[in-house]
């Protein structure tokens, strides 16, 4: 196994400076604001200019592009991302010094407050927002790992000694690092194998973090399969749970879609409510599940909770940037863009759009496979998910971290979307399916159809260019 390893951790009263690598990743930058805030001196660097830096520079934080032990005089923190190879010759010079990954920094600010952290292999990200939101009247911290549509940011800082919720990542198992007095695990499904070796590895990653010592309420999904087998491993008075099981604490009954939103009616001890949402499909209303789920949680360790205020704060939840993202209109084409990129995923948000455009109406997908690893595991399954469009646009893989694999290309997920009856086409060049969309849409799309880009790399610029190059958005 190839996992980010745990470290001691130190007050950050005592750190005098600290210098972020890839301090403009989405899990970066929030930890670097709020260790600002609380006044450790931060610097940072990243490859390049990106509306993340300008933020950070706006918050009086510096950011230098490009890497250079240049940056580590007078240094004696370095925080640093998976982003960032171990032979880079920046981190190579800061050895002597002391080294954490983001995980380390982010505990580090956890540190006297009543941690929730929130994992699974799908929903984290929404999931983390949606308690942070929720939980408005107790003033939570938070850092989770896209930015909120209705603020732009990713991080607040609340109530000192308070809720402090986090977005935990399990790819590299640096959610190990967490001490949290709550766990909320929303699907347990395989993935990050180049990092866990095997499924059984994996697994057995939630198992720890939720049987650590601090661990007093663990949430879980009762309907998945991954998250029932590490029910059965748990304390039963720990676990609450929620699902469309009956015998969920928390219950989501009456589920349905209409357009871009979603409904149903959620049940719990001493109460229920119905719950509309301002984004698509069942497994949103399985993430307010959670949420509700999470605040039964608080509740049983003496958190004063007004659960009514909680629906309502749901209720006027925007949703992230990136996660079923109306980008826009054209000619009553909605332009949509998602993060989704393992084949649950990407099938759940395309049934989710699916529903939205209804049977008389066509979705596009272009999608960007992300990862080799993830590519070579999955391009089977890739194909299968896909078939729920009605024209697909397969890119290039997005590498990430991560070295060419050879014969793994955005072509195998092409031709498995063909074997499984997809309309399918090939455009490894990124930029290049702006156009092939900007066809697609001239010869086929009609006012009420959906375009969607697809996949955690930088097939999000898709979405923007075809607006632009089709006239803008008027939605």
């Amino acid at each position: 196994m190839n996992l980010v390893p745990t470290v001691p951790l130190v007050d950050l009263a005592d750190i005098e400076r600290a210098h972020f690598m890839a301090i403009a990743g989405a899990g970066m930058s929030p930890i670097a604001h709020l260790w600002h805030q609380r006044g450790v001196l931060v610097d940072g660097c990243d490859q390049q200019a990106s509306t993340i830096a300008t933020a950070l520079q706006a918050d009086g934080i510096a950011v230098s592009f490009g890497h250079d032990p240049a940056h580590l005089d007078g240094v004696d923190t370095v925080v640093v991302s998976s982003a960032i190879r171990p032979n880079e010759a920046e981190l190579l010079a800061a050895q002597p010094r002391r080294v954490w990954h983001r995980s380390a920094a982010l505990a580090a600010l956890m540190v006297d407050h009543l941690g929730v952290a929130i994992t699974g292999t799908h929903g984290k990200s929404t999931t983390s927002a949606m308690v942070a939101t929720s939980l408005a009247s107790l003033d939570p911290s938070y850092v989770v790992g896209a930015r909120l549509a209705a603020t732009g940011r990713a991080h607040r800082a609340g109530n000192p000694g308070g809720v402090f919720v986090i977005e935990a990542d399990e790819s590299d198992g640096s959610f190990l690092q967490y001490q949290p007095e709550v766990v909320v695990v929303t699907n347990i499904e395989s993935d990050h194998l180049d990092r866990w070796g095997t499924a059984a590895n994996y697994a057995d990653g939630f198992e720890q973090l939720a049987t650590g010592s601090s661990v007093k309420q663990v949430v879980l999904n009762s309907d998945h399969p991954g998250t029932k087998k590490l029910s059965a491993r748990l304390p039963s008075q720990a676990i609450v749970s929620f699902g469309s099981n009956p015998q969920a604490t928390v219950r989501l009954q009456a589920a349905a879609t209409t357009g871009l939103t979603s409904r149903g009616v959620l049940v719990w001890p001493g109460g229920q409510a119905r719950l509309t949402l301002q984004m698509p499909g069942q497994y949103n209303l399985l993430n307010a599940s959670a949420c509700l789920a999470t605040a039964v949680s608080l509740s049983r360790l003496g958190q004063v909770i007004d659960f009514d205020d909680v629906i309502s704060q749901l209720e006027t939840f925007r949703g992230l940037e990136r996660r079923f993202q109306v980008l826009g209109q054209i000619n009553g084409v909605t332009m949509i863009d998602d993060y989704a990129h393992h084949p649950t995923e990407i099938e759940a948000s395309l049934m989710a759009a699916r529903t939205a455009v209804g049977p008389d109406h066509r979705l596009v997908v272009c999608f960007q496979p992300h990862l080799y690893s993830r590519t070579r595991d999955f391009a089977d399954s890739f194909g299968q998910a896909l078939t729920l469009a009605d024209r697909v646009v397969v890119c290039d893989v997005y590498p990430a971290r991560e070295d060419p694999i050879p014969g793994v290309t955005g072509e195998l997920v092409a031709q498995a979307a063909g074997r499984h009856g997809a309309d399918v086409s090939y455009q490894p060049v990124l930029m290049e399916a702006v156009t092939d969309l900007a066809q697609i849409f001239a010869e086929s799309c009609q006012s009420g159809d959906m375009i969607m880009t697809v996949g955690a790399g930088d097939v999000t610029q898709v979405g923007s260019a075809l607006l632009a190059q089709l006239g803008g958005a008027d939605g």
